[in-house]
């Protein structure tokens, strides 16, 4: 009889694959737009959406359907329900008669509506703490055949509400503030498992209750000047505890995270942290009773002094050769990608990915299908929305948005194309159809770019 991490094991694989296959366990939902650019319909023009199943096993008529639902920046709701085919696409036709998008989701759901989830099995090694995080990734898993994207009519026309009128005022101010703070770095040496990359960790002075805290690695050949790059986490506290063994050669490498807090610690700590950092029930910045309420008590404005003073840390270091300067990060750090290159003009590139709180105030005064997890709209917010940033950014400065999902309604399109529209840079946009959050479809996938100035 099996004992130990041994019978740990054994029933980890017995209870994940007690079930049978399905039919649809390698299948995926497919879907595309008639337009190869699926932002380029006119107001009212017919929108066709194919939706077509690939990979599936032979399978019993009327086992499965398809079940959609139309959504859009029109405030319109459409839904249907067809037999799942495993020949024939799907069509479904809809039109939008302003600027904005469309929103198409559909999945697969049994006779009864419930939606299908494949019967997927676990094949890594429980024994091991690696093991047991990839079955927490893997149990996480969207396991359903699902389809969500969308179309867009004259999205170069988009805008959010007005910025406030003192936007550069305030901000101006926040700098001030930042310079009273002396630059006093705390900085310890690591060992590195490559002798050319020099490795440290730092704690920096800056305004608001933290430091800015993070890691920095630096290659050790003295005679040629770098490139510089900061890269930003997504949502969440449990970032950048641990320090790398290792960087790049060719460049400086900043990582920061978002709070300000000790590196190294154990788990309780961060936990208690994230916890210390929540109010009326809601994690981090997204309090809109009172955290969000006013400029001075929301949790965005510390994140942002530490983004500057990190900045201004990573140009003190003698090995920067003064020139180029790039922000990295996707989703809240493609959001933190976007203040860092408003507010610094010495960000050179940005690379934001998916970014987060763009168009804050398009779901509720706008009345655009907003995000479905983030922030809510106050008039505070609105010194912190990305899509205002975007408009100071350093006309030399490029910028390319490296994924925005046509069906990503936690950073909705209609907001990633206003920050696009309001770049007056060097720019690029990779939109792909049927990509959520976290989700690019695994199948050959409409996909297309916008460039501006891009020297393409």
């Amino acid at each position: 009889m099996p004992t130990g991490r041994f019978l740990l094991a054994a029933i980890a694989a017995t209870t994940l694959t007690a079930f049978a296959a399905t039919p649809l366990d390698d299948a995926v939902l497919h879907g595309e737009t008639d337009k190869a650019r699926a932002i380029d319909y006119a107001p009212g023009e017919e929108m066709t959406f194919t939706l077509t199943l690939q990979g599936a096993k032979p399978f019993a008529p009327d086992t499965y359907f398809i079940a959609w639902t139309r959504t859009g920046d029109d405030g319109k709701t459409e839904s249907g329900k067809a037999p799942l085919s495993a020949n024939e696409p799907l069509v479904v036709k809809t039109s939008l008669d302003r600027p904005g998008f469309v929103r198409l989701l559909a999945q697969v759901v049994d006779k009864d509506g419930r939606a299908f989830r494949k019967e997927l099995t676990f094949k890594g090694d429980l024994t091991t703490p690696e093991g047991k995080r990839a079955l927490n990734d893997f149990e996480r898993m969207d396991k359903r055949v699902f389809f969500d994207g969308g179309a867009g009519v004259k999205t170069e026309t988009l805008q959010s509400v007005p910025e406030p009128e003192d936007f550069d005022e305030f901000w101006a101010k926040r700098k001030a503030r930042l310079a009273m703070v002396p630059m006093t770095a705390t900085v310890k040496e690591h060992r590195s498992s490559n002798p050319a990359v020099k490795v440290l960790s730092f704690s920096v002075l800056c305004a608001g209750p933290r430091p800015v805290t993070g890691t920095v690695t630096v290659p050790t050949d003295a005679s040629r000047k770098y490139p510089a790059e900061i890269s930003f986490h997504g949502y969440g506290a449990h970032f950048v505890q641990s320090i790398p063994s290792s960087g790049p050669t060719n460049r400086l490498h900043m990582f920061i995270n978002a709070h300000g807090y000790e590196l190294g610690r154990e788990d309780e700590y961060y936990t208690e942290l994230y916890d210390s950092i929540k109010s009326n029930g809601f994690t981090f910045g997204l309090d809109s009773k009172w955290q969000n309420k006013s400029t001075d008590t929301a949790y965005f404005g510390w994140m942002i002094y530490r983004i500057m003073r990190a900045i201004q840390y990573l140009k003190s270091f003698p090995e920067w050769d003064g020139q180029n300067l790039t922000a990295t990060g996707g989703s809240m750090g493609g959001l933190q990608t976007m203040w860092a290159a408003g507010i610094d003009p010495d960000v050179s590139a940005a690379r934001p990915s998916i970014p987060w709180c763009c168009d804050m105030g398009g779901r509720e005064t706008l009345k655009r299908n907003g995000a479905t997890w983030g922030v809510g709209e106050t008039e505070a917010m609105r010194y912190f929305d990305p899509v205002n940033f975007a408009k100071r950014v350093n006309p030399k400065c490029r910028v390319e948005i490296t994924r925005a999902g046509l069906g990503d309604y936690c950073c909705p399109p209609s907001g990633i194309a206003i920050l696009y529209n309001n770049l007056k840079c060097p720019k690029k946009i990779n939109w792909v159809q049927g990509s959520t959050h976290g989700y690019v479809p695994p199948e050959d996938h409409q996909h297309f770019s916008l460039t501006s100035q891009w020297g393409e």
